[in-house]
């Protein structure tokens, strides 16, 4: 089989160490070389001039967890050909690291290894910065949910009557019956005028037997709640910051029917504005 890379290298990329497999073609045969590092930053700098030092070319790794990114980060300053990988699938027998790397290092020789996209670098911290707010609006939900579940074991039934339980009308009855407030009449009057419930409706949905430990959890979860949206709002704004290498392709996805501008950034930090990294729809779409 021919050989594409004859100096190149894989590597074993794991929490506190990483195994490098250098693999050279001298006088037609294969010589390799293998040496362990830590992941600590001098470490890692240490592996990228003993690579640069071997004439490598190429650079294969595994994407397991996080693990490789520091590692990636090093060695992409440094101007290696670098491959992430997903599984690589090894040769049947007693698995090692040594072995992981000696294998990552063949197929990469002969080119063998489908190269996974990684986004350069303003994509990656957008990605990070979107998907960080993704999670915290899960977060935001599941609170919610929360709340629900304690107004319903008080007997209170405010979901039934207003769509956004923590909107406007919401929230001021809550903190209403946080503050101790029981009077249904009361508490329905909190409701704006835009609500269409009646307020015969809201006073039976009202109607409840609210407790401390009810009072308690339904605080709670409001303070989680509200540092969770300071928390989105900061995300926001780095966002808008870096936005600028964006803003373009942002304005031709959302233009998009059904793709507002928040969907079209998520989407774009996923897969770039590079599109010639992608052999088809169908590469682009997996």
């Amino acid at each position: 089989m021919k050989v594409l890379h004859p100096c190149c290298c894989g590597l074993d990329v794991h929490k506190e160490t990483v195994v490098a497999c250098v693999r050279l073609v001298i006088d037609g045969k294969p010589v390799k070389e293998v040496r362990t590092f830590s992941t600590t930053t001098a470490d890692l700098i240490a592996l990228s001039e003993w690579l640069a030092e071997t004439k490598c070319t190429h650079v294969a790794m595994e994407a397991t967890g996080v693990y490789w990114k520091p590692v990636w980060h090093i060695l992409s300053d440094d101007g290696f050909e670098l491959v992430l990988a997903n599984a690589i699938k090894n040769v049947p027998g007693r698995k090692s690291d040594v072995k992981d790397a000696d294998w990552i290092s063949d197929l990469l020789a002969h080119g063998l290894i489908r190269a996974s996209f990684v986004p350069d670098g303003p994509t990656q911290e957008m990605r990070t910065f979107l998907r960080t707010r993704k999670q915290f609006v899960r977060e935001k939900g599941s609170h919610i949910l929360r709340i629900q579940k304690t107004l319903e074991d008080a007997n209170i039934k405010l979901d039934s009557v207003i769509t956004d339980i923590i909107g406007v009308s919401g929230r001021k009855m809550i903190e209403a019956l946080i503050a101790g407030e029981s009077d249904p009449a009361k508490l329905a009057r909190l409701a704006d005028p835009r609500v269409k419930a009646s307020q015969q409706t809201l006073r039976q949905a009202l109607r409840g037997r609210v407790t401390g430990h009810h009072r308690f959890l339904l605080r709670l979860h409001l303070d989680q709640i509200d540092a969770l949206d300071v928390a989105i709002a900061k995300i926001d704004q780095e966002v808008e910051a870096g936005i600028a290498p964006f803003r373009t392709a942002v304005e031709q996805v959302s233009s998009t029917p059904g793709v507002k501008t928040l969907a079209a950034m998520q989407i774009l930090s996923e897969i770039g504005t590079d599109m010639s990294r992608f052999g088809s729809d169908a590469n682009l779409v997996s």
